[in-house]
C-alpha cells in the first residue's frame, strides 16, 4: 500500500476545542497540514500548510512534537497517511478559510460521532486532543 507523508497538526484553542477543516470536494473532516516540498523538515512542512490554508503565521518552535502516526488515507482509496503531527494552541480568530480549504470547525469530544472525520484523526490525534474522553 503506498505511504502519503504529511505534516498535521491537532490545534486547540483555550475552550478545549480542536479545529478540523475539510478540504475542497471532500467529505471527511480531518487535522490541518499537508504534504512536504522537496528538503522541508516536518515542522517546516506544517508552518508553510497552515499559512497556505487557513492565514495562520507561526513559527517552528510554536509546536509541540507528538510522533509519527499511520492510518488510511482519508481521500486516496488504497493508500496510507504516514503523519508527523504536531500540538498548538491558538486564538480560535487567527484562522480563516483559503487556498483548498472549503471549511473549518471548532469541535469537542461531543462532536466527533456527528462528522466525517478522517482514520488518522479518530485513531491517534484526536485521542491525544482528548486524553481519556470517550470518542
Amino acid at each position: 500500500m503506498p505511504d502519503i507523508h504529511v505534516s498535521a497538526a491537532i490545534i486547540a484553542d483555550d475552550r478545549g476545542r480542536v479545529l478540523v477543516v475539510r478540504k475542497r470536494g471532500t467529505v471527511r473532516f480531518m487535522q490541518p497540514g499537508g504534504k512536504p516540498e522537496p528538503g522541508e523538515t516536518p515542522a517546516a512542512t506544517l508552518v508553510r500548510e497552515l499559512d497556505e490554508e487557513l492565514g495562520l503565521r507561526l513559527d517552528e518552535d510554536q509546536l509541540r512534537p507528538l510522533g509519527r502516526f499511520v492510518s488510511a488515507a482519508a481521500n486516496e482509496p488504497g493508500h496510507r497517511v504516514v503523519a508527523d503531527a504536531f500540538w498548538t494552541t491558538i486564538d480560535p480568530d487567527a484562522v480563516a478559510v483559503q487556498a483548498e480549504i472549503d471549511e473549518l470547525r471548532w469541535i469537542t469530544p461531543a462532536d466527533v460521532a456527528t462528522l466525517p472525520l478522517a482514520p488518522l484523526s479518530t485513531e491517534h490525534l484526536l485521542p491525544l486532543a482528548w486524553p481519556g474522553q470517550p470518542l
